[in-house]
């Protein structure tokens, strides 16, 4: 049995936060504001492997108004949701995400996030596609303002193939 999952995050970009993508920090004037690390692109692979298997969204697990969840590493969420989901049966065929976001420029990061989103699943770093775009000069991202990371995976379940 094959599910696909899908999910779109958006956090604004403040002064005085850390950048911190796909487990990786960036040097950056602005970081993500969000109440945990605020790791967009985490997020959103976290809750599209929930929603692959229909366990609703990642607010339901770690919601933002629990202390224990403030300033939270996101690769911690990541393995927390990915764990659960294995033990169900689920493994990661592939994961395909987009990044939109004007600034800082993503091309020399791209490899150590695939590498490291790969080792946090434990999984190959060949299923890991990361790519990133800008929204030349428009909208929130343009303005550089926010970013969006999107997030789409598919998982298979073989222990249900075999009943």
């Amino acid at each position: 049995m094959i599910r696909i999952g899908f999910s779109k995050d958006v956090h604004p970009l403040v002064e005085g936060r850390p950048f911190v993508l796909g487990g990786i920090s960036i040097d950056y004037e602005k970081g993500q504001l969000g109440y945990s690390d605020g790791d967009c692109l985490l997020h959103a692979i976290s809750e599209s492997i929930l929603g692959a298997v229909a366990l609703g969204d990642l607010g339901k697990f770690f919601p933002a108004d629990n202390p224990d969840y403030k300033d939270y590493d996101s690769g911690l969420i990541l393995k927390e949701v990915y764990d659960y989901v294995k033990t169900k049966g689920y493994d990661i065929v592939n994961l395909d995400c987009m990044i939109s976001l004007e600034q800082p420029k993503l091309r020399p990061h791209i490899d150590t996030m695939r590498q490291h989103i790969a080792d946090i699943l434990g999984t190959s770093v060949d299923k890991i596609s990361i790519k990133a775009t800008t929204h030349e000069g428009l909208g929130i991202v343009g303005e550089g303002k926010a970013i969006v990371c999107e997030a789409i995976v598919l998982l298979q379940n073989d222990m249900i193939m075999m009943l």
